[in-house]
């Protein structure tokens, strides 16, 4: 039996011809060159056009409570990924918005829900810090009550999507004495209270971020998440999707891993990359022969690794072959996507963006630590310095 392809009934037919409709009309060439340009992989005019279609209400919502069947939701997700509509934006909204319907008061949950439904609210994650490395825990934000209202000190690093968006996600230290899982508190504050300032950074990829700093903050208490302290239970959830440390679904219809969207452009790399050579008569050389098979043979087993597996191997895999693509391309393939001359084989984007894939949400060699110790039980790795010997 062939499980390569699911039939569509056609009620799926009719979505998805509506579906590439819509994007055929608003992710324009303007769209994904401002996109490049910009780096901010978010448009706001689309996005707004997804809301309206009520297309991300339903990504949100269940099927039981209107939203996508399992199929619909595939569609709609592949179909994205063809337009190269600019998406980051929304995957950090969609993740908070699940925290905030589960931890949140009635009164925060509904004015939020409902502008993330139509596309007028949009949400960063707040966790990284300057010196904080890959370890949220380590958080040196400070958050101290006043009364009804806490007063928030500090600074976060990466935080994407920040100057799109109206809300971050962010945690605090509100017990320094406490241990680490235990001094933490999750808010969801509004990015035009006083006090805070967005800067942007670029990225070597071509991306925009951002470093975030808190100057006497003042948040009401109505914002706060979960319990004071309690903040570890709140973003667990949401820190785990973004590790990509989750099953995949039964059914098959799901990514197997997290960043299967960029292993795509590698994908598209090799292939482009392949056809190019293959034009000019090389791929007869042996060793460009053995080259190309070889990352195309690390391509697919990195697509075909589940959960946190792929995570790594897609990562690992995109700065291992990206070189490789690029040499075999030869000067060409110096020439970013778009440019004139340039063979828009996709490979000088991936070797931009390969060292950053293994550092998004957690570096590798945190992820290989979390892959010894919580799937392989080999225990918590030991940093402290050898023991000096006795003479």
């Amino acid at each position: 039996m062939d499980f390569s392809r699911v039939e569509l009934s056609d009620e799926d037919k009719a979505f998805q011809s509506e579906l590439r409709d819509l994007l055929s009309r608003v992710v324009t060439e303007d769209v994904i060159r401002r996109d490049r340009e910009t780096g901010d992989n978010f448009d706001e005019g689309v996005h707004l056009a997804l809301g309206a279609a009520g297309y991300l209400e339903r990504e949100f919502t269940s099927e039981e409570d209107g939203g996508f069947t399992r199929v619909q939701r595939r569609i709609w997700a592949l179909e994205r990924r063809r337009a190269e509509v600019p998406w980051v934006t929304w995957g950090t909204t969609i993740m908070i918005a699940r925290s905030v319907a589960k931890f949140s008061t009635p009164e925060v949950r509904d004015e939020v829900l409902r502008g993330v439904f139509d596309g007028t609210v949009r949400m960063c994650l707040g966790y990284t810090e300057p010196e904080g490395g890959s370890d949220v825990a380590t958080c040196k934000t400070r958050a101290v009550r006043d009364g009804d209202q806490w007063i928030i000190n500090g600074s976060k690093m990466f935080t994407t999507g920040a100057h799109n968006c109206q809300y971050v996600f962010l945690i605090t230290n509100t017990d320094p004495d406490a241990p680490k899982h235990k001094s933490l508190t999750m808010f969801l504050v509004p990015l035009d209270t006083p006090g805070i300032e967005i800067q942007g950074i670029r990225t070597v990829d071509g991306d925009r971020t951002n470093i975030v700093y808190y100057s006497d903050v003042r948040v009401d208490d109505r914002y706060r998440m979960g319990e004071v302290n309690g903040g570890w239970t709140v973003v667990r959830e949401p820190l785990d999707a973004e590790h990509g440390a989750v099953a995949a679904a039964d059914d098959g219809l799901d990514d197997v891993a997290i960043m299967s969207h960029q292993a795509m452009f590698m994908a598209e790399a090799a292939d482009n990359v392949a056809a190019l050579v293959a034009g000019t008569g090389s791929i007869e050389d042996g060793s460009v022969a053995y080259r190309l098979g070889r990352a195309h043979a690390r391509l697919e087993v990195a697509l075909s690794s589940p959960s946190i597996f792929g995570r790594v191997a897609i990562a690992q895999t995109m700065r291992d072959i990206s070189p490789d693509l690029m040499d075999i391309a030869g000067s060409v393939a110096a020439l970013p996507i778009g440019s004139d001359g340039g063979a828009d084989d996709r490979s000088e984007y991936v070797y931009r963006f390969a060292p950053l894939v293994g550092i998004y949400g957690g570096t590798l060699e945190v992820f290989r630590n979390m892959i010894a110790q919580h799937v392989l039980g080999m225990g918590k790795p030991n940093y402290s310095p050898p023991a000096k010997k006795v003479s």
